[in-house]
């Protein structure tokens, strides 16, 4: 069987967001300076990746985002941050 494109893209952002969420945890737990700008720099270049190929998910309607949310939307959400709601 073999896998669709659709789905090959969607494991691969799933995986790419992974990853993003481990480099996250570990610049927060390094005390090594270098060790931490050099996994700042793998992250970033994570990122980017991810970005492109969200591009590419969008541009082929592999991904359809949501609505935007409305200002009041938005300036209710910062309220409860601010507020320490949340």
């Amino acid at each position: 069987m073999q896998m669709q494109e659709k789905t090959m893209v969607a494991d691969t952002l799933a995986g790419i967001n992974g990853e993003l969420i481990r480099y996250a945890e570990m610049i927060a737990q390094s005390e090594n300076k270098e060790l931490k700008q050099t996994l700042k720099q793998m992250r970033n270049a994570c990122e980017q990746s991810q970005e492109e190929l969200f591009q590419i998910a969008r541009e082929k309607a592999y991904y359809v985002p949501a609505e935007k949310a409305t200002q009041e939307e938005v300036a209710h959400v910062r309220s409860l941050f601010t507020q320490g709601t949340l």
